[in-house]
């Protein structure tokens, strides 16, 4: 790269930086008038965008063969690409129709009923039809998968749940440990009417007994669940709502408050309920030429709804942003060292950034980073958890392969997720195009990546789904949009770190 460049693309970013600074202190200057304390920072001012260290692979494992992440195009014309790429992972079983759009989804979750099956749940297209041409050639079927997962090496499909919500769930379907609950709620890429699912899976995890089907979602796209099963919340995102339903009773669920005017993706609560980390996708705006502003974490009072107080309120206690945000999915809390932290994943690149050219060097990559909220007034980043192939310096070069040409195939992430909410050691990321990726966060300041499996098809890997964790087993499960489910074992320095 030449230096005239890498000067052109640094005062570039010093213009940007600076008049989204501006946006967001006007944002800042809205929200204290408001009562509410914000935190606008920046986790590039001071960490680095590179890649974290490399891991140590066991010996014999197909391991990548250049830049960390990625599936180069000489990989596709020799074919090594379709033998995929292994660190301290090996495949233990696998679901769905390989090489056929639509078997995987957004989300995979994992539930133990009351005799002691375990399965697995997981939606089955990233939109509504596109799972067709899988269900015709054998695949996963429509709507949200069920696997009977006692045998892990073969694991047996007991139901397709086809009730509205489930068909068309996007990023919702999520499971209550607590209760025994599967719920989803209606949504698209953008917002749909919130079309609520209920399903009781306590007694027998492979047939889920459906509990109701009701509009109370309001609108659809995204999702949370308080930990005592009380409550399931849904972001509408385009929608601009975001919604608190009373489950106390699942035959007949009950909107609590409904809140308007935001954009909101994932929604994640402390343990007790009364705290949400939200995914603030931000909006457009004229003053950043199209970037989103105020994209990053917003941390909320819900007390009110958790106490079913009447006539509730929702505070904003903090919004923290970040310079090279893209679009802010999830944030999942879980302590270290006595302190409470987030880690957080930025999906796809920042599609108003650069419209005409996504995914182009100039188009922020946020992946994904740990933040530091003990103090949910004053959150701070304190780390960044990326790989090579989504420093700014190598997207020029790394985004002309053939898995990385399109948004939903690109060097981006996705969603991350940790085995446990008490001290994890380890951490797992879908990351589209370089598919699960393991991260060592025993030090949340210094992440190493541990692992990885990335098992891409013609048209490169598009790891989306949410990783869920089965301990007593050692491993990790997640979905890729056209390979499928796969349940992957973890060995080495990966299994090393399990609870």
């Amino acid at each position: 790269m030449g230096v005239g460049i890498v000067h052109e693309e640094t005062t570039d970013r010093a213009r940007r930086q600076a008049v989204r600074r501006l946006a967001l202190a006007a944002s800042a200057a809205a929200l204290m008038l408001a009562g509410a304390v914000v935190t606008a920072g920046s986790s590039q001012a001071d960490l680095s965008l590179g890649g974290v260290p490399r891991a140590t692979c066991v010996a014999g494992d197909p391991v990548e063969t250049g830049t960390q992440g990625r599936v180069p195009a000489a990989d596709y014309t020799s074919g090594r690409a379709r033998q995929g790429y292994r660190c301290n992972t090996v495949q233990v079983g696998h679901h769905g129709k390989r090489s056929t759009l639509g078997s995987g989804g957004y989300k995979v979750q994992r539930y133990t009923d009351a005799t002691g099956r375990t399965c697995a749940y997981y939606d089955s297209a990233l939109m509504v039809g596109l799972n067709l041409p899988g269900l015709l050639t054998g695949g996963a079927g429509l709507g949200v998968v069920v696997l009977d997962m006692t045998d892990p090496a073969k694991p047996v499909r007991t139901a397709n749940l086809v009730t509205p919500a489930m068909l068309q769930p996007h990023e919702s379907l999520l499971v209550n440990e607590e209760r025994g609950l599967l719920a989803a709620v209606m949504g698209t890429l953008a917002t749909a009417p919130g079309v609520l699912d209920v399903y009781d899976i306590s007694q027998d995890c492979r047939k889920p007994r459906l509990r109701s089907t009701t509009l109370s979602g309001v609108m659809g796209h995204e999702s949370g669940f308080s930990p005592d099963g009380r409550t399931f919340w849904t972001a509408g995102a385009a929608g601009f709502t975001l919604t608190a339903v009373d489950l106390t009773e699942p035959r007949r669920p009950r909107i609590l408050h409904t809140k308007t005017g935001v954009v909101y993706h994932g929604l994640r609560l402390s343990d007790d309920g009364r705290t949400m980390y939200v995914a603030n996708i931000g909006s457009p705006s004229v003053l950043t030429g199209g970037l989103l502003d105020g994209a990053g974490l917003d941390i909320l009072d819900v007390s009110d709804i958790q106490d079913r107080r009447p006539k509730p309120t929702i505070r904003t206690l903090s919004r923290l942003t970040w310079e090279e945000s893209s679009i802010p999915q999830v944030a999942e809390p879980f302590t270290s060292g006595g302190r409470r932290y987030v880690l957080e994943v930025d999906e796809f690149s920042d599609l108003f950034g650069d419209f005409t050219r996504i995914n182009s060097p100039k188009s922020p990559v946020g992946a994904a980073r740990i933040i530091d909220v003990t103090d949910p007034r004053a959150p701070v980043v304190v780390s960044n958890v990326r790989l090579e192939v989504h420093d700014p310096l190598v997207r020029g070069d790394v985004m002309t392969d053939p898995g990385a040409r399109m948004i939903v195939r690109s060097y981006t992430g996705h969603y991350c997720s940790v085995p446990t909410r008490d001290d994890p050691k380890i951490a797992g990321c879908s990351m589209i195009g370089s598919g699960l990726r393991l991260f060592d966060i025993s030090d949340v300041t210094r992440p190493r990546e541990v692992g990885y499996f990335n098992q891409p098809g013609p048209n490169g890997a598009a790891a989306l789904s949410q990783p869920a964790w089965d301990l007593e087993r050692g491993q990790v499960w997640y979905t890729d949009m056209d390979e499928g489910f796969f349940a992957v074992g973890l060995r080495g320095a990966a299994a090393a770190l399990l609870p």
